[in-house]
């Protein structure tokens, strides 16, 4: 299954792909378009990445967040064209307990952000276009 796609994200198969009798616990997170950017409005937006990079780095975040606390991860990060309201990245997280679910799936979110070679760029009610910065968001949480 590929870590960077250009279809849209469907959620149930990551879920299933992390699911088993003994993870009680799933933890997802959802990234959509959204109608809005610092004070202006979006209208849509483009996803591009280096992807043999981009899918290298998303396998070693998710090792990572394996290894770190045992939870069986995916991952899914969307590229091309989307509109308001498309799902543009997806973590699912799996664990015995929901603490470990919870903390691995927050890890890869914001380890794709801050390392994953995947570039944005806005396209706004005004017309205008600009690059965002992804590790900007970062700095405010």
């Amino acid at each position: 299954m590929d870590l960077i796609t250009d279809r849209p994200i469907e959620l149930a198969p990551l879920v299933a792909s992390v699911q088993s009798p003994e993870r009680g616990g799933v933890a997802v997170f959802l990234g959509q378009v959204r109608n809005h950017h610092e004070g202006r409005g979006v209208v849509g937006l483009e996803y591009s990445a280096y992807e043999p990079m981009a899918e290298a780095e998303c396998a070693r975040i998710l090792a990572e967040a394996r290894s770190r606390w045992g939870a069986a991860v995916a991952l899914r990060h969307r590229i091309g064209a989307l509109s308001v309201g498309d799902a543009a990245v997806a973590v699912v997280a799996a664990s015995a307990h929901r603490e470990s679910a919870f903390a691995a799936c927050r890890y890869v979110i914001e380890e794709v952000k801050r390392r994953v070679p995947i570039w944005k760029r806005e396209h706004y009610a005004d017309g205008s276009l600009a690059w965002v910065d992804p590790t900007a968001t970062l700095q405010r949480t």
